[in-house]
């Protein structure tokens, strides 16, 4: 069972990531079942992945994480699919910081009623 974080601490970007990427990893196992080429699916998941990654070594403040999002996109030649994924992070961010439910599960480790139990 992965570690329960306080609800409060996801303000943090960093803390954020890191149950973000537990949410990720706790719904391999669902993606791993689908019948179809999951080629695109596994190639943007890397590249978010790789985001919440970046965002957990350079701790940015909350206040200048949309700010660190943008200068990763802007610093990186071809990144089209970085531009989606780095929206794609800041939209949870930002919802987690209005939604308690989101960030309820998110603190608990992403529980799923179809995920097997350790």
């Amino acid at each position: 069972m992965p570690p329960v974080i306080d609800p409060a601490q996801l303000t943090r970007p960093s803390v954020f990531c890191r149950a973000l990427l537990a949410a990720m990893e706790a719904s391999e196992g669902r993606r791993k079942r689908r019948k179809r080429d999951q080629t695109p699916d596994t190639l943007g998941q890397e590249l978010k992945r790789w985001v919440l990654e970046q965002a957990i070594a350079a701790d940015p403040e909350p206040e200048a994480f949309e700010g660190w999002l943008l200068q990763l996109v802007l610093e990186t030649p071809g990144s089209g699919g970085l531009r989606a994924m780095c929206q794609e992070v800041l939209m949870e961010y930002q919802l987690a910081q209005h939604d308690p439910d989101f960030r309820a599960w998110l603190a608990l480790g992403a529980p799923s009623a179809d995920k097997p139990r350790a």
